[in-house]
């Protein structure tokens, strides 16, 4: 009876499992002999795709890049600028928190990674075609990615313990309800996020209003 063959080893299937890796047991667990390990295979056969472990994370990394909407920026889409910009951060924010242990890699930028350049590229392309100076439109792809990747590097909500006693009223005379901010975690934090992207947005529509009042140089 024919042994069943194992499956080519692939960079698709070298990525997938170190993205699994990484969501289940953060940065730390990712090694060529680990993965090796875990891909039935020698160690050396992961250098015939990757040079080393650096690029293998940089491949994890844009492969959450890559899960990042940006259909909203297409030509044929009516939304405006702003609200492109809301629905484009709010689809980069679940991308990152659904692999919250790679976001220290993408916050780094996108460096020579296909999908985090086109994110780049998609943003600022936008951002220009809405009317903003190239100079502001980089200066928007930016505090967009700061934002985004802020919110995701941890929860505010479950900064606080849900012991009671460890809010003194004497001490800490406003931090009476704290105690019950990590059962609400999702709803904090999530407010949180979407009341610091409105604000931020509110602020660049009334910077966008002063810059097409302004007459262009010539």
């Amino acid at each position: 009876m024919a042994r069943p063959r194992k499956p080519l080893l692939s960079r698709d299937r070298i990525v997938a499992t170190a993205s699994a890796l990484v969501d289940a047991e953060g940065l730390g667990a990712v090694s060529t002999r680990r993965l090796a390990a875990e891909l039935g295979v020698s160690g050396p056969s992961l250098y015939n795709h990757f040079r080393n472990k650096d690029e293998i994370l940089d491949a994890v990394a844009d492969s959450v890049s890559a899960q990042v909407d940006l259909s909203m920026f297409d030509a044929d889409d009516v939304r405006d600028w702003r609200t492109a910009l809301h629905d484009y951060a709010v689809s980069y924010r679940a991308a990152l928190t659904a692999h919250p242990h790679i976001v220290p890699v993408l916050a780094q930028g996108p460096g020579r990674r296909p999908a985090g350049l086109r994110v780049a590229d998609t943003v600022f392309g936008a951002m220009v075609r809405a009317g903003w100076p190239p100079v502001q439109a980089t200066h928007i792809g930016a505090l967009m990615r700061y934002f985004i990747t802020g919110s995701a590097l941890g929860s505010f909500a479950r900064g606080f313990v849900d012991d009671e006693t460890a809010y003194d009223p004497a001490d800490y005379p406003h931090l009476g309800q704290a105690h019950l901010l990590a059962e609400r975690q999702q709803r904090v934090d999530e407010g949180a996020f979407e009341t610091g992207l409105r604000a931020l947005i509110d602020g660049l529509a009334a910077q966008y209003e002063t810059v097409r009042a302004t007459p262009k140089r010539i």
